[in-house]
């Protein structure tokens, strides 16, 4: 388990500049893998565990121990929480509350995601902020896109929270859009299966998994790996995804570190 020493830092002013110094810690060693600075999409269901609501937070503490031994291994990481496992905007939307509303409260979703992975992160000695797309002052930092920058470079982990800030964007897309801005070398989707595959490996055991694919091939098929916009965004960035099994243990660090079983798309 990955613990870094020390007292970990209060959170900085939110209304302030953020202090430069030339004594800032900073991961020291270089990854073994072909990314550098990688953006973790983590899906809203994956922190339920084998509950059926909510956040197993055994299950927040394993993901906060991987990213841990990742940022521990020189790895710059943010990362992107969805809301599925509190509230859903589009199946709120389809039993008839107004979409813009219930994208809304998605967000919000996201937002007690963020503060409690933020929570398990530090747990285990892991300098984190939450940034979120909607101001909420009391509770994190709003999105601020030169302060995140500044806070991987530092060692920290950052937490994107709250989508894009605008309703009818799913909070793949928000992956989309803070890689391209972060400068991400790829993205990691983590899903509940090894990677893409032409059918639901669930039901059919005879499902074929792809090793590779370009984007247009997974818009064209109409793989489920993201959404449309989301796989254009990274395409027109030239930015890898990939996908992988964020419930097996240590699969994080494996496909990292160039090992693992997965599907990248693109690159």
């Amino acid at each position: 388990m990955y613990t870094r020493p020390g007292r970990i830092p209060s959170e900085d002013s939110i209304h302030a500049e953020i202090a430069v110094t030339d004594t800032e810690d900073r991961p020291s060693k270089t990854p073994k893998g072909p990314y550098k600075r990688v953006l973790l999409k983590v899906s809203g269901e994956a922190l339920m565990g084998d509950q059926p609501y909510g956040i197993d937070m055994n299950t927040a503490d394993r993901i906060a121990r991987e990213v841990g031994e990742a940022v521990e291994a020189g790895y710059e990481l943010c990362l992107v929480i969805g809301g599925g496992n509190i509230f859903r905007g589009l199946t709120a939307a389809a039993k008839g509350m107004e979409r813009a509303a219930a994208d809304y409260m998605g967000m919000l979703a996201t937002v007690m995601n963020a503060l409690a992975m933020q929570t398990a992160l530090e747990r285990v000695g892991v300098q984190t902020r939450v940034q979120s797309a909607i101001p909420m002052t009391t509770v994190c930092e709003p999105y601020i896109r030169r302060r995140a920058v500044r806070h991987m470079e530092r060692g920290r982990v950052v937490i994107f929270a709250a989508g894009t800030g605008n309703p009818f964007f799913t909070t793949d897309t928000a992956a989309a859009l803070r890689a391209a801005e972060m400068g991400c070398d790829a993205l990691f989707k983590g899903t509940s299966v090894d990677g893409v595959y032409d059918d639901d490996p669930r039901k059919n055991p005879q499902a074929e998994r792809f090793e590779r694919l370009d984007y247009i091939d997974v818009l064209a098929r109409d793989l489920k790996v993201m959404d449309a916009s989301a796989v254009t965004l990274m395409r027109d960035n030239q930015i890898p995804i990939v996908v992988f099994n964020i419930r097996e243990q240590g699969g994080l660090a494996r496909v990292l570190d160039g090992e693992g079983v997965c599907t990248v798309v693109g690159g």
